[in-house]
């Protein structure tokens, strides 16, 4: 890959790495109660319940519902990541981390392997 090709292959790369810093989702518990936003790695950024969540005294069961949620979301947040980057991936790949490609291109392009 010549300095021009790899420098365009990196910034979109690199644009791709920051839509995808913006990626938002968000889910709702089957109830209602509890609301949940992620980031596009799947990280959560927000936890919303409603206090009518506090009428049932089940710790194990609260904590179920806001696991399902963050999941939910979670799966949510990584369709739209995978969505994001299928122009650069494999087909069958669903793991939309860069970095290490972005550290070997840059080895590369600096003459070291």
């Amino acid at each position: 890959m010549d300095a021009a090709a790899y420098g365009r292959f990196a910034e979109d790369l690199r644009a791709v790495q920051r839509g995808m810093a913006e990626v938002r989702a968000s889910a709702e518990s089957s109830d209602g109660l509890i609301t949940v936003t992620v980031g596009g790695r799947g990280e959560l950024l927000e936890l919303a319940l409603d206090p009518r969540i506090y009428r049932e005294h089940d710790a194990r069961a609260l904590s179920r519902r806001i696991l399902d949620t963050v999941r939910e979301a979670s799966g949510l947040a990584h369709a739209e990541v995978v969505a994001l980057t299928r122009h650069l991936m494999p087909p069958e790949a669903t793991d939309p981390n860069f970095d290490p490609l972005l550290a070997d291109l840059d080895r590369m392009a600096r003459g070291r392997r």
